[in-house]
């Protein structure tokens, strides 16, 4: 089996109107769980990269304009992939909204740190990988940076991956990508940083049965409502 570990730099978000993919990283793991492939390629969106999404990867119309169509970028992502591989993404929706990836299985391991280190203080890919050290597991810190480019972060996010594999397995991990996660400290609001189960009843309630959150948000409050 090999997992294909993928990251897209893009001019947009999914849910905004002008949006499209302008590089593609990937890192395979394969092999008892060892990088045995890696890559990046730049991708011509067709249209220009909004200031605001150029400052975080610093990729510019010029870098792109001879590179291939998405269509092409996303094909080359099947290459090599054979029936029961996987695709994995630190937050794989943002990548699925691209790219749905065939018939395979994704892993999201953004959802499974959640899921399975939720005493870390963070779980973006560059705070995992440094809470869990996995440049000890030898990463190459040169090989990983800058960070907001795909293939360094695609490395980053493959490491990740291997400790959580190590964690738990493949199965249990695609098992917990699209189960809600029952989240320890809140992150917004008047209560920052407050413990999910010292909030306000109220604040519960409206949380679970009134506000437009997320998912695991509305999951969190209805489970701690639940337990009370």
């Amino acid at each position: 089996m090999k997992i294909r570990v993928i990251d897209f730099e893009t001019t947009g978000l999914p849910e905004d109107q002008v949006k499209g993919i302008c590089e593609i990283g990937w890192t395979d793991l394969s092999d008892n769980w060892q990088i045995t492939g890696h890559g990046s390629y730049l991708v011509n969106p067709g249209h220009p990269i909004p200031p605001v999404t150029r400052a975080v990867h610093h990729i510019s119309d010029a870098d792109v304009a001879g590179a291939v169509s998405p269509d092409v970028a996303c094909a080359g992502l099947m290459n090599g992939m054979e029936p029961g591989d996987m695709f994995a993404a630190h937050n794989a929706k943002f990548e699925r909204a691209f790219f749905g990836g065939g018939q395979h299985e994704w892993i999201c391991t953004l959802q499974c740190a959640k899921h399975l280190f939720p005493d870390a203080p963070g779980h973006s890919n560059q705070v995992l990988r440094y809470w869990l050290n996995v440049d000890g597991d030898g990463l190459d810190p040169v090989a990983a940076m800058p960070p907001h480019r795909a293939g360094p972060d695609t490395l980053v996010t493959a490491f990740i991956l291997r400790r959580l594999i190590f964690a738990s397995s493949v199965a249990k991990l695609v098992e917990l990508t699209s189960a809600p996660v029952v989240l320890q400290t809140i992150t917004f609001g008047k209560h920052r940083g407050m413990r999910w189960a010292d909030l306000p009843r109220d604040y519960l309630q409206w949380i679970a049965f009134k506000s437009e959150l997320g998912v695991d948000e509305k999951h969190t409050a209805r489970t701690i409502l639940g337990a009370n």
